[in-house]
């Protein structure tokens, strides 16, 4: 189970779209991330305090890491039932839908991590027990203690300004690239 957001996607394209959405430089918008991330707060938080309204989300197949659809598609090819989830919106399931087995967002499930009903959907949308599940996330708030909490092995990836600034609790896999993935996984 991957973790849409940054997992699989570079937010940098995204997070300077939506600064330019909102009239603010993406220095700025960055900035503020960090210190939310540091205070350990919620990054929509951002808006709030740049004075701008939240402007919408976009994604493009474009602003994926390079290492991701090769990641799926090995798996894939190992016979490894690839799933995909996140805070994010509907739309992120229609460019997901061909690539893996199942996919579901936030969006459509009127609920987002870390909230333990996320991770019970999640559960429902594998269609395995969580102890079979490895949910891979670079946020250890929002991905890899709620994972845990759930009976799931949790997968930190190192990457994104919350993988390089949470640490992850030691029962956690933690790797730097998803071309590690297929290789660690129980």
């Amino acid at each position: 189970m991957f973790d849409v957001g940054e997992t699989l996607v570079d937010e940098t394209q995204m997070w300077t779209r939506a600064a330019e959405n909102a009239g603010v430089t993406p220095f700025t918008l960055m900035g503020v991330l960090g210190g939310l991330i540091a205070r350990g707060e919620h990054h929509d938080n951002a808006w709030a305090i740049l004075g701008v309204e939240h402007p919408e989300g976009t994604w493009t197949m474009d602003d994926w890491y390079p290492d991701a659809l090769q990641c799926i598609a090995r798996l894939r090819e190992a016979g490894v039932r690839v799933c995909a989830s996140g805070n994010t919106p509907r739309s992120v399931e229609d460019d997901l839908r061909e690539r893996v087995d199942a996919v579901a967002s936030a969006a459509s499930w009127g609920v987002q991590k870390p909230d333990p009903a996320f991770f019970a959907h999640v559960v429902e949308l594998a269609g395995v027990a969580p102890e079979k599940i490895a949910y891979v996330g670079d946020r250890v708030d929002n991905d890899v203690r709620p994972a845990i909490a759930a009976g799931m092995v949790a997968v930190h990836i190192k990457r994104g300004p919350w993988g390089h600034l949470q640490a992850p609790p030691a029962s956690a896999i933690r790797i730097r690239s998803l071309d590690e993935l297929p290789a660690v996984l129980p």
